[in-house]
């Protein structure tokens, strides 16, 4: 696949990013799909069609509805059950989105059948926390089966320009960056029965592109407070997100996750929006996530200066879109380690310290102080002890 052309009315210069994910040699392997909601049936399988890779079996709490995403994308079996659809040993590599209460369940099912079985794609958050976390990645590790995690907002186009940009040493030593989003998420069902709003759903995403851009901080100082929408429909504690990333070599991080937006949906005019900004010593990058706009394509931006740019910025625009086109990524990251015996950059071990992160958000909120990451990942009773203490009880 191609690269990003610089579009710059001012500035005769080309440049390139190239932003898009690297794709397997070999797209035949047999993918089963656990789930047939929205994002299995609209981002996951779209994309997968889009790449030419071969969902070939799907099964969801409801057959009625795993038939008709079957039909609309052409996938040749339905299974009753992930029982039944785990053990069809024709089937290499499994796709799971389902809820978070349940994941574990699958993945415990699915390394039975390590004979077949290669590679899991799970959802983030992996675990309801980070102890069943580890779990899963110790379960895979353990039978042998490489284990990738969706964080898909890595795929996002400008997200991966952006990396590009910060590799290239275009933005010189990253001073500060933040995240903005003033957006109104559609929520799942299942957040109510879990309480769950922000942090393991939005925030995820932005703690864990703050990990892919800048690596792991030290420390993390979050703030919540509840949603007035939301809470009409349930209790939660984590509407609006706010936290704060301290690295160890000066460099901040903050985000705003904004999930009210004001009062867009009761009357008002709406202000709806991600934004985000990198600032280093010797060049500045913008931009905007385009899914608030779903369904409607709205590719995110990119701009960005150096100190030789002689104060003009550059542009790079491309087609795709987040939703679905960027859920491409995940999925070829998988086939690819699968292809090339290399560990996945959304490896289950990586994905831990994303879960260390949202962890460590929770813990700050409730204590009201700044959390070093090192408490989750250090502490006997939220990290590996615990998962092989599981393990080791026969528990599977």
């Amino acid at each position: 696949m191609g690269t990003a052309q610089i579009m710059e009315p001012h500035m005769p210069i080309s440049d390139t990013l190239d932003f898009r994910p690297k794709l397997p040699r070999d797209t035949a392997s047999r993918i089963g799909c656990i789930g047939a909601g929205f994002i299995m049936a609209d981002c996951h399988l779209v994309a997968y069609r889009q790449a030419g890779f071969n969902p070939v079996a799907i099964c969801s709490g409801s057959r009625s509805r795993a038939a008709e995403v079957a039909t609309r994308h052409r996938l040749a079996t339905v299974y009753d059950n992930y029982q039944v659809l785990l053990a069809d040993e024709s089937i290499e590599v499994i796709d799971i989105a389902v809820p978070p209460d349940v994941q574990i369940d699958v993945v415990r099912e699915a390394v039975k059948h390590a004979d077949h079985i290669r590679g899991i794609l799970a959802q983030k958050p992996l675990g309801m926390n980070y102890a069943e976390a580890a779990e899963i990645v110790w379960l895979c590790r353990e039978s042998g089966i490489t284990l990738a995690v969706n964080q898909n907002m890595r795929y996002d186009q400008s997200v991966r320009a952006a990396k590009r940009l910060i590799e290239r040493g275009d933005l010189g030593d990253p001073i500060f960056a933040s995240i903005d989003m003033r957006a109104i998420p559609h929520w799942m069902p299942w957040q109510q029965r879990l309480g769950w709003v922000t942090l393991r759903i939005m925030s995820i995403h932005h703690l864990d592109t703050f990990r892919f851009w800048f690596g792991d901080p030290e420390r993390v100082f979050a703030s919540v407070r509840t949603d007035p929408r939301t809470s009409q429909k349930f209790e939660h504690t984590d509407g609006i997100c706010l936290y704060i990333l301290e690295y160890a070599n000066g460099f901040r991080a903050s985000a705003w996750d904004d999930v009210w937006a004001g009062p867009a949906l009761e009357g008002a005019a709406s202000d709806i929006g991600i934004r985000w900004r990198i600032e280093g010593t010797t060049g500045l990058a913008r931009g905007t996530i385009g899914w608030p706009s779903y369904p409607q394509r709205t590719p995110s931006t990119l701009d960005y200066t150096t100190t030789s740019s002689a104060g003009q910025w550059h542009q790079p625009r491309w087609d795709e879109v987040w939703f679905p086109d960027a859920f491409v990524g995940p999925m070829a990251q998988l086939l690819c380690a699968l292809e090339d015996g290399t560990p996945s950059e959304i490896s289950g071990d990586d994905n831990l310290k994303t879960m260390a992160l949202v962890e460590a958000c929770y813990r700050s909120v409730a204590e009201h102080r700044a959390v070093p990451i090192q408490e989750l990942t250090d502490s006997p009773a939220s990290g590996w002890a615990s998962a092989h203490r599981v393990a080791e009880s026969g528990i599977r």
